[in-house]
């Protein structure tokens, strides 16, 4: 089973978007395009139910079921009860409202391990913890290669540990991290795992009942959807933590870590990504899985689409002498998110030309200062990364390998 190109573009309007036309699109990690279901669920909402929900009259009551639906099948598709999933107003701002509802969990003195593999503005919390009386552990990567070691890691636990906070996937390095493996270590010193999913989820929706993590994040607005932070937060731990929201409020699981409040039309918009998955899943199969069997087998189906064009991608980078890739230069533990350094071009000339070959792509560190530094690049200008995700196509790749030949050669 090949996925299915022409069909899955169809789902996402930008591909039909004049003023996008011969445009390749190479900055998903920054952010992916949203699909065609998430734009009707939003526009439909602002038009049909933008009044406070839950009031027992028609617009109020379906705005009600519309939310309610999301959480429900968001949980069914990450394979969770629906009580464990929190939406908030970014990841960014989840990971703040969490570092300080678990802050009173902790006594003086205990420690928590950060990896400087993070993308920072999903770490910066945690490591802020260590004013007011916890110890930061930094986990760091390897200073050639960017990767993290299961072997490093062991050897930074102690009595005292009380989390380990690290990412699924690595926005500029693209390491996937044994996340059950590194979940078990956790675990097995009475400590919380905590992950920033926000470089993986677009890749592939978790099992969060296989990985057994405590805490799992990622941002739906690069996973086709709106502007919103998804949390899945334990049962069992999230009635330790301190209440973030109104007094009245506690005990009220949904509403104690989002402390702004739901955003109605956006949660409601949710479902369509798995308006959009349900489309991917009947198109390409014939049976009635259940949702989080229809996850496994797209994600299946992503990968080996992402992986064929990795490859690809990848052996044309290793044929060039002129460039250093960050990271592994092999696709079957990497995610498409590919940052490279010429060696003697000026990095910002060859970004610039870039552009003008029409594509979309990143420079900079991309908030992922600390791994640049443990590596010895520098921050500025940083790096260009190329991400892709199982949108793209190989035409996308050979306009991208075009360019950049062109622009390390003029």
């Amino acid at each position: 089973m090949k996925l299915d190109i022409p069909f899955v573009r169809s789902n996402f309007p930008a591909f039909s978007e004049p003023s996008l036309d011969g445009w390749a699109f190479f900055e998903n990690a920054g952010g992916s395009y949203p699909c065609r279901q998430v734009i009707d669920r939003l526009t439909d909402f602002y038009m049909q139910n933008k009044v406070q929900p839950y009031y027992p009259y028609p617009a109020s009551i379906q705005g009600g079921k519309l939310m309610d639906s999301a959480y429900e099948r968001m949980a069914a598709y990450l394979n969770v009860d629906p009580s464990e999933v929190h939406f908030g107003p970014s990841t960014t701002q989840n990971v703040y409202v969490l570092a300080n509802a678990l802050r009173p969990m902790w006594s003086d003195g205990d420690e928590i391990i950060v990896s400087c593999q993070d993308h920072e503005a999903n770490a910066g919390a945690w490591r802020r913890l260590a004013d007011r009386g916890i110890e930061v552990i930094e986990w760091h990567v390897d200073k050639e290669s960017g990767l993290l070691s299961l072997e490093g890691l062991s050897s930074l636990f102690t009595q005292r540990t009380r989390m380990v906070a690290y990412p699924h996937c690595s926005n500029v390095i693209g390491q996937i991290n044994p996340v059950k493996e590194i979940t078990g270590m956790a675990h097995e010193h009475n400590a919380i795992s905590v992950v920033d999913g926000v470089g993986w989820a677009p890749h592939g929706f978790p099992d969060l009942k296989d990985l057994d993590t405590d805490i799992y994040m990622f941002s739906l607005y690069k996973t086709f959807g709106p502007h919103l932070g998804l949390m899945h937060v334990k049962n069992e731990l999230i009635k330790r933590m301190q209440n973030q929201s109104h007094f009245f409020k506690e005990g009220i699981t949904r509403s104690m870590i989002t402390p702004a409040g739901p955003d109605h039309a956006q949660i409601a918009a949710v479902n369509g990504i798995l308006d959009y998955f349900d489309a991917m899943y009947d198109h390409h199969f014939e049976d009635q899985a259940e949702p989080e069997e229809r996850n496994r087998a797209l994600n299946h189906l992503f990968r080996e689409h992402e992986k064929e064009l990795l490859t690809y991608f990848l052996d044309f980078l290793r044929s060039r002498d002129d460039i250093e890739i960050l990271g592994s230069d092999h696709p079957d533990d990497r995610a498409p998110i590919v940052s490279i350094r010429p060696k003697s071009k000026n990095i910002e000339k060859v970004y610039s030309k870039l552009i003008e070959h029409k594509l979309m792509l990143g420079i900079g560190d991309f908030y992922a200062v600390r791994p640049l530094m443990d590596m010895e690049i520098p921050t500025d200008p940083g790096v260009i990364r190329m991400s892709f995700i199982h949108y793209t196509s190989k035409e996308d790749i050979d306009q991208l390998i075009e360019g950049l030949k062109k622009s390390l050669e003029s």
